[in-house]
């Protein structure tokens, strides 16, 4: 498969490591990007200072019924319990995918997607 082939992916994948990271890591700290390329994969990887590790949460099955479009769903506080999508997503469209801790602290999230 060709890299351009491998950009919708990898680019998604960053994107959801991104946004993990900006939700979970200290609002004050440093969130740092990289892209490898390696013989057979394409690995996005992000790093944050936090020193927490990715938790995995349990997907809640949805139907086109449950989600009912109001003003709460819209406040930046609102939890509907339907988050979570992001390492699923991320496990489904990579080959593989871990972390990585740091010294003195933060860790880097990857995800490996076959070329």
């Amino acid at each position: 498969m060709g890299l351009e082939k491998l950009a919708d992916d990898v680019l998604l994948i960053a994107g959801e490591l991104v946004a993990n990271a900006v939700q979970h890591a200290p609002a004050d700290r440093e969130i740092r990007v990289r892209f490898t390329r390696e013989a057979s994969a394409v690995v996005p990887a992000v790093w944050d200072s936090s020193d927490a590790m990715p938790v995995v949460r349990p997907v809640v099955e949805l139907a086109l019924d449950d989600v009912v479009p109001d003003a709460q769903a819209l406040d930046a506080e609102h939890n509907d319990g339907t988050g979570g999508w992001g390492l699923p997503l991320v496990q489904a469209l990579s080959s593989c995918c871990g972390v990585s801790g740091t010294k003195p602290h933060g860790k880097w999230v990857w995800a490996k997607v076959a070329t």
